[in-house]
Formats: C-alpha cells, sequence, structure tokens
C-alpha cells in the first residue's frame, strides 16, 4: 500500500497539465477527485447524465480555449464512441478521459465485469492511447497523457482500475 493518495495525484496530474474544464459522470472511486476540482476555482466543473454529453461539452471547451477532460467509468464507454468518433476524431479535438475502470480484479458486482474485461480492447480497436500508471506515477502519467492528446489530436485514457483507488 502506497502513502500516495490516488485521488490528490490525479488532481495533481490535472493541475500540471492545465486542465481547465471537467465534465463528469459519478463513480464511487471518483468521489474524492471530484472533490478537489469542486473545491478548485481555475476548473470549471460539470456534472452530465451520459457519457457522450460530456465528449460534447468538452469539444465545445476545447474550442473556447479550454483543456478538458472526462471523468468516467469504463461502463459508459460504449455511450461515448460515436461522440469520440464523429467529433474528436473527426476534428481532431485532444480529450483526456480519467476512466474508472471497474469489473476487473477486486469486483464485487457481476454487472461489471462484461465491459470491464472489454474496455482495454474497445480502446486499442479505437486506437485511443491509454495509460494506467500506479499512484505514485499518476501525477507524471496524467501529465503526460494531456501531452499525447493535445499533440496528437485526440482523446488519451488514463484507466484506473480499483488497485489504483485503493493506493496499491
Amino acid at each position: 500500500m502506497s502513502d500516495i493518495n490516488p485521488s490528490f495525484a490525479v488532481y495533481s496530474g490535472l493541475k500540471s497539465s492545465g486542465i481547465d474544464f471537467v465534465a463528469s459522470v459519478p463513480c464511487i472511486n471518483l468521489q474524492y477527485l471530484l472533490k478537489l476540482i469542486d473545491a478548485d476555482p481555475e476548473i470549471v466543473h460539470v456534472p452530465v447524465t451520459r457519457e457522450e454529453e460530456g465528449v460534447g461539452l468538452c469539444a465545445g471547451a476545447w474550442m473556447g480555449g479550454k483543456r478538458p477532460a472526462l471523468l468516467m467509468q469504463n461502463s459508459g464507454l460504449g455511450n461515448s464512441i460515436n461522440a469520440l468518433a464523429s467529433l474528436d476524431f473527426l476534428y481532431g479535438i485532444p480529450l483526456l478521459m480519467i476512466i474508472s475502470h471497474r469489473g476487473c480484479e477486486g469486483e464485487l458486482i457481476v454487472g461489471q465485469m462484461p465491459m470491464g474485461r472489454l474496455t482495454p480492447m474497445l480502446l486499442d480497436s479505437m486506437e485511443i492511447p491509454r495509460f494506467s500508471p500506479s499512484p505514485v506515477e499518476a501525477e507524471a502519467s496524467v501529465a503526460r497523457a494531456w501531452g499525447v492528446a493535445a499533440t496528437k489530436k485526440k482523446p488519451v485514457a488514463m484507466l484506473l482500475d480499483l488497485q489504483f483507488w485503493k493506493g496499491a
């Protein structure tokens, strides 16, 4: 178990990357990170009801001069595929996706398992680069992921599993 707070490490990576717009769909693993974001007056936070709504808002934020991130659970990746392909990919819009990866080792909810297994393959088939750091590596990895998104003008995923959120 690491002494690093996983939520604070991700938040620090967002800050060092200059992320100033966040759309989010709730997930229990993201709750502390969302509290940090909500307390930061330099980050506009817009809660959304569906992931594709967040993709659209983040695209608009980018066009308005912001650096966007979408916080979501991997179970919503399927909801966002069309928006990612027909908006972000088509128009070269960078997006940092902080994805709570449910349905993997340690998951207690059986309904999370199918998407948990499919998520890495979906990201790979969409040619979305993905990072899965430890909490110790998270701050630097978030900054690196945003750098890839901004340089390649495409979405990039931070895929953070249950062990990450436990600080392992």
